[in-house]
C-alpha cells in the first residue's frame, strides 16, 4: 500500500496524456533547449506554461548551493501553484540535457484548463503537490536569519506559514546562517530575510515581502471586476471559488493571510467530509487552490480602508493607495479578537501573547503552563492543541459555563484532559516579564482568590470586533459594529443584501450570522446567486 509520501512524489512527477498534449499543442509554440541554459531563475516570474517534449531539466534551490530539487524528462511539465498566482519562482530551473519544449502564455494555459477539465485537474493536483513538497521539505523560497523566539520572526513565519511559502529559519550562529551572510554581504546578522541567493530584505514589513514574492497583485486602475471580495477566510473563499467558477471575473483581497481566523485553528474536527479533522489552514487552502483553479486573483497583504461609489461601481480604497473597482462587493472581512484592556498587552504582542495557536505558536509551549483566554470553538480548539505542547493548559472565562458558546464535544473532552484546567468566572489582572511575558496574576471572582501562573504563552481568544470601519459611508451596522443584511435593507430579496446596492456581506461579519465555519462556507457559496441577480439588474 502506497504510503502519503510515495503518492505525493507520483504526482509531482505526474505527465499530460498524450491526447491533451495534443489538444494544447496547436495554442503553443516549440522552442529548442541547450544544455546550460536558465529557463528560468529564482524571483523571475512565470508567465509561460513549460512542457518538456525531449530532453531533460533540473529544477536547483540556489539558496541550498544549487542542490537539485528534482528532474523532469519528456512528457512532464514545469512550474508549481505560484505559477497559477503570477508569483515569483521559488526554485530555478536549467536544462541538463538538450531537446525541445512546447511554450505557452499562462493566459492561454487557464483558457484551455477553463475548457478542459480533464487537463485543469492535472495540472492543480501537479502544481499543488509540488507547492506542498517546497513547504514540507523546505525548498527553496525565503531564508530568515534570525532567533526563533524573536518577536520580529515571528511576525514573518506566520504570514509564510499561514500562506504556505516554503522558507527556512535559521539561528544566527548556525553554518547556514553564517554561509548566506557571507554569500550575500549581510549587516544584521540578527534578523535578516532572503530570497534566493542574493535579494535580501531588511527589516521588512509583510507588505514588502509580499510584493517581493510577486503575492501582491498588480492592479490596473481601469479594470473593473465583476466582484471583488473582501476577506479570505472560509466564506470569502467560498465565494471566489463560486463566483470565478460562473465566470465572473473576481478579485479576493485580504489584509493578512489567507484562513481569518478559521485559518489559525489547528483542528477543525466537525466539519463534514473530514472525520479525522483538519487544520483551518488547510481547508481553506484547498479553496484557495480551487479559486485559482476558476481564475480568481489573490492580493495580500492588502487591507480595504475605504468605500464609494462612482459612476455606477463601487470603489474600494486600500491602506496602500491602491484601488480596486467593481461592480458588486462581497464583504466577508470576519471578526477579529478583541484586545483585553490590559497594561503592557501591546509590549508582549508576538513575545507571550498570541492572537492564533499553530505550529508556529507551539513551539514556545514546551516544559510550560499556558493559558487561553475564550470560550468559544477556536478557544476549545487551541487549548486541546497545546496540551499535546504545553505542560499544562489553564482556559479562564469570565461566566460560569461554555455550554452555550463551544461544542459539546469538545467541551466533554477538554474537562476529560487531565493536561487541561477550566477557571470559570476568571479574568486576568496582571502581566509580568521583563521583555518576555514570564507569567500573569488572574482573579477568581466565585471564590475571591487571585491566581498566579509562571507562564511563556498566553493565548487570547475572546470577544468578537468586526472589520467594518471602512463600510460607515454606504452600508449600516448594527450598534456592535456587524453589517446589518436582509431584504428590508433594500437590495433585492437576498438576506446577505445590504444598505448599499450590490453590496453583501456574509459570516462572520453579518450581524446575527452563525459563527461556524460550514456556516460561513455556506453563506459564501449561496450569495453568488444573489450577486448575479443584483448584476443582471444593471446588465
Amino acid at each position: 500500500m502506497e504510503g502519503a509520501d510515495d503518492v505525493l512524489e507520483e504526482t509531482i512527477s505526474k505527465s499530460l496524456p498524450p491526447n491533451l498534449l495534443a489538444q494544447i499543442t496547436p495554442y503553443g509554440e516549440i522552442r529548442d533547449i541547450h544544455k546550460g541554459q536558465c529557463l528560468f531563475d529564482v524571483g523571475e516570474y512565470m508567465l509561460e506554461f513549460y512542457f518538456v517534449m525531449s530532453g531533460e531539466v533540473e529544477i536547483l534551490d540556489r539558496s541550498n548551493q544549487n542542490a537539485v530539487n528534482f528532474t523532469l524528462g519528456s512528457n512532464q511539465f514545469l512550474g508549481e501553484l505560484g505559477f497559477l498566482q503570477r508569483q515569483a519562482a521559488f526554485l530555478a530551473c536549467e536544462v541538463k540535457s538538450a531537446g525541445q519544449i512546447l511554450v505557452l502564455p499562462i493566459t492561454k494555459l487557464q483558457d484551455l484548463m477553463a475548457a478542459i477539465p480533464e487537463l485543469s485537474d492535472i495540472i492543480v493536483s501537479v502544481f499543488s503537490a509540488r507547492r506542498r513538497n517546497l513547504v514540507r521539505q523546505k525548498l527553496g523560497g525565503v531564508n530568515i536569519i534570525c532567533s526563533d523566539d524573536n518577536p520580529k520572526a515571528l511576525r514573518i513565519l506566520e504570514f509564510l506559514s499561514r500562506n504556505k511559502i516554503p522558507h527556512q529559519l535559521h539561528e544566527p550562529g548556525s553554518p547556514t546562517a553564517k554561509r548566506l551572510a557571507k554569500t550575500c554581504a549581510i549587516s544584521d546578522i540578527e534578523f535578516s530575510v532572503i530570497f534566493g541567493e542574493h535579494t535580501v530584505l531588511e527589516n521588512p514589513s509583510t507588505q514588502s515581502l509580499a510584493k517581493t514574492l510577486g503575492m501582491s497583485l498588480e492592479i490596473n486602475e481601469g479594470c473593473i471586476a465583476d466582484l471583488i471580495v473582501v476577506g479570505a477566510g472560509p466564506g470569502g473563499v467560498a465565494a471566489a471559488v463560486y463566483g470565478a467558477s460562473e465566470g465572473l471575473s473576481t478579485i479576493v483581497v485580504e489584509d493578512s493571510s489567507i484562513g481569518g481566523q478559521a485559518g489559525t485553528s489547528s483542528r477543525i474536527e466537525n466539519y463534514m467530509g473530514f472525520p479525522t479533522g483538519i487544520s483551518g489552514g488547510d481547508l481553506i487552502w484547498r479553496g484557495e487552490v480551487q479559486a485559482i483553479k476558476f481564475g480568481a486573483q489573490f492580493t495580500m497583504p492588502l487591507r480595504a480602508v475605504d468605500l464609494e461609489r462612482k459612476d455606477g461601481n463601487l470603489v474600494v480604497t486600500c491602506n496602500d493607495g491602491t484601488t480596486l473597482t467593481g461592480r458588486s462587493l462581497v464583504v466577508a472581512t470576519g471578526v477579529q479578537y478583541r484586545r483585553l484592556p490590559l497594561d503592557r498587552l501591546e509590549e508582549f504582542e508576538g513575545a507571550g501573547v498570541y492572537y492564533a495557536a499553530t505550529e508556529l505558536e507551539a513551539r514556545f509551549c514546551k516544559n510550560s503552563h499556558v493559558v487561553v483566554i475564550g470560550g468559544g470553538n477556536s478557544a476549545g480548539q487551541a487549548a486541546m492543541f497545546l496540551s499535546r505542547h504545553a505542560c499544562h493548559v489553564h482556559i479562564m472565562i469570565r461566566g460560569e459555563t461554555m455550554a452555550a458558546s463551544m461544542s459539546h464535544y469538545l467541551l466533554n473532552r477538554l474537562k476529560q484532559d487531565p493536561n487541561v484546567t477550566i477557571h470559570t468566572t476568571t479574568q486576568i489582572k496582571t502581566l509580568e516579564g521583563t521583555d518576555r511575558l514570564e507569567g500573569l496574576i488572574a482573579h477568581n471572582a466565585t471564590t475571591d482568590e487571585d491566581i498566579k501562573i509562571r507562564t511563556k504563552a498566553l493565548f487570547i481568544m475572546a470577544g468578537a470586533v468586526p472589520n467594518t470601519d471602512w463600510l460607515k459611508k454606504l452600508v449600516s451596522l448594527d450598534e456592535k459594529g456587524f453589517v446589518i443584511t436582509g431584504p428590508e435593507q433594500g437590495s433585492g430579496k437576498s438576506v446577505f443584501g445590504t444598505s448599499c446596492p450590490g453590496v453583501f456581506a456574509i459570516g462572520d461579519v453579518r450581524s446575527g450570522s452563525v459563527k461556524r465555519v460550514a456556516s460561513a462556507v455556506g453563506e459564501g457559496s449561496v450569495v453568488v446567486s444573489s450577486v448575479h441577480e443584483y448584476l443582471a439588474t444593471i446588465a
